[in-house]
């Protein structure tokens, strides 16, 4: 359990941050990075979750302590040591990232296919699933970039991709099950 007592410590007063192993790094690190916007998709998940009820209420909640166990996953190098470690490394897995994969088979199958591409917006909560999945997009792009140069696990990539793809899903189910996406139309802005 994590006990918090003091919530500013000035050590990284100068521009560097511990690590879940101890190593410090520069707050501006491609790692740093990659589990900083996935903190930020998790906020905006909770600002999601004030438009949110019921079933999609809970799964959202899930969502948040998923994107925690990513944070915790980021956070913590991988190394060969991992299993010898005291205290090993909460890894996200397989399970989560098919749970995501389920669920959206589940709210895709009674929605319309789509004929057009959907604009962000609609409802709030919609408009809110779409801001969250752009933003859980370019935290795949930060671990994407972060795999390039260090050892990522390879399901937090997945777990990603896949989160993404249920923002937008969910989005459309918020928006009265795909009846009121807003849908785009190539040119409309263009002059006559």
């Amino acid at each position: 359990m994590v006990v918090l007592n003091k919530i500013y410590t000035k050590t990284g007063d100068a521009g560097d941050t511990a690590l879940g192993n101890g190593d410090r790094v520069a707050k501006n690190s491609s790692r740093v990075g990659a589990y900083g916007t996935v903190d930020e998709t998790n906020a905006y998940v909770g600002m999601a979750r004030l438009h949110a009820a019921g079933e999609m209420d809970a799964q959202l909640a899930r969502i948040q302590n998923d994107l925690f166990d990513l944070g915790a996953d980021l956070c913590r190098p991988e190394t060969e040591a991992e299993a010898e470690a005291k205290f090993p490394p909460l890894r996200i897995n397989q399970a989560q990232v098919t749970r995501l994969e389920e669920e959206i088979d589940v709210m895709n199958a009674d929605l319309a296919p789509l004929r057009n591409f959907v604009l962000p917006g609609g409802s709030a909560l919609a408009a809110h699933l779409h801001l969250c999945r752009t933003v859980a997009r370019r935290a795949e792009r930060g671990v994407v970039a972060l795999a390039a140069v260090e050892p990522v696990n390879p399901a937090a990539i997945r777990y990603l991709n896949r989160l993404s793809d249920w923002f937008f899903v969910a989005a459309r189910l918020a928006n009265d099950g795909g009846s009121g996406d807003v849908l785009w139309v190539p040119g409309a802005g263009q002059a006559d």
